[in-house]
């Protein structure tokens, strides 16, 4: 079952009882939603209020709650890490011996398929993909030659115009991207320590400061899906901003449907599979990382 995201953007006070989280706005009850439904909660008002018998009904049920900075753009998120699989201690053992050779393998396969993903992208804009498509063949182990930046150089200016500069702090498409990469971040980070493994011990990131850097990993192959949005709305309006039209729509990019292994689900529910291919293939080197595809990216 694809689990609720809640996107609260008014003052409210959120607390617990028998097992659903009620949201009562100005001491008056405007939702009721059972804790087992829900897969992200994104607060974004100064004035939220939220109790810790919530806080921690939500670890239990591995929801990921989302914080967000007065530019309303998710600033931290708080995650189980015992929680999420029985043999936690177990598979975080076996995730601090994996070999420098086999992060540098796994992180070929993830800039390949990111990189990939930019050309589809591109293709289903009727923008030339070719030059992608070539890059993300020649990807080395540890993407020696760094294609990924190679690929970044001829994506954005096909991508958002050659007068695009890719700034996180900056707002309009800048911020709408952030806060489209938050998003996928948090349902990333919530399969993986779902699956038992700690998402601060990444193959390619590993700033001591993040807490994410598996993450900021696995989640790369999906940014695409989160430009051609962007790209989209920015079409359609020179001047969108983050509100709540357009978070609404980065926000169904987890229901969106994909095709993965034969199967059609929602993208929050691949993410599950994509981490247990990740526990498998720290051991044998014949297991591969399969990423989803938008099943519109075909039709276009």
């Amino acid at each position: 079952m694809i689990k609720r995201i809640v996107d609260i953007s008014d003052a409210a006070y959120l607390h617990l009882k028998h097992r659903q989280l009620l949201i009562d706005k100005q001491g008056i009850p405007a939702a009721r939603i059972p804790i087992e439904d829900l897969g992200v909660l994104i607060l974004q008002h100064p004035a939220i209020v939220i109790s810790q018998s919530a806080i921690i009904a939500c670890q239990e049920n591995n929801v990921v709650i989302v914080f967000c900075d007065a530019r309303h753009l998710p600033y931290s998120v708080i995650l189980p890490l015992t929680e999420g699989n029985s043999l936690h201690a177990k598979i975080l053992n076996r995730q601090c011996k994996v070999t420098l050779p086999t992060k540098k393998r796994l992180w070929k396969q993830i800039v390949q398929q990111k990189i990939a993903a930019q050309a589809r992208t591109l293709h289903s804009l009727g923008e030339n993909a070719k030059p992608l498509e070539h890059l993300s063949r020649q990807v080395k182990t540890g993407d020696h030659g760094n294609h990924e930046a190679q690929a970044a150089q001829k994506y954005w200016p096909l991508l958002m115009g050659t007068s695009f500069r890719r700034r996180t702090g900056e707002d309009g498409i800048n911020a709408l991207l952030n806060y489209g990469y938050a998003i996928l971040r948090a349902a990333v980070a919530r399969a993986i320590v779902s699956s038992g493994l700690h998402p601060a011990i990444g193959l390619h990131h590993h700033n001591q400061y993040n807490g994410l850097c598996l993450a900021d990993d696995l989640m790369e192959p999906f940014r695409p899906w989160v430009d051609l949005r962007v790209r989209t709305m920015a079409a359609e309006n020179p001047d969108a901003k983050i509100n709540t039209e357009t978070k609404k729509t980065l926000l169904s990019l987890l229901s969106t449907p994909v095709e993965m292994k034969g199967k059609t689900m929602p993208m929050m529910v691949s993410c599950h599979y994509i981490t247990a291919d990740l526990k498998r293939a720290y051991e044998n080197r014949e297991e591969k990382l399969i990423f989803p595809r938008l099943l519109y990216e075909d039709t276009q």
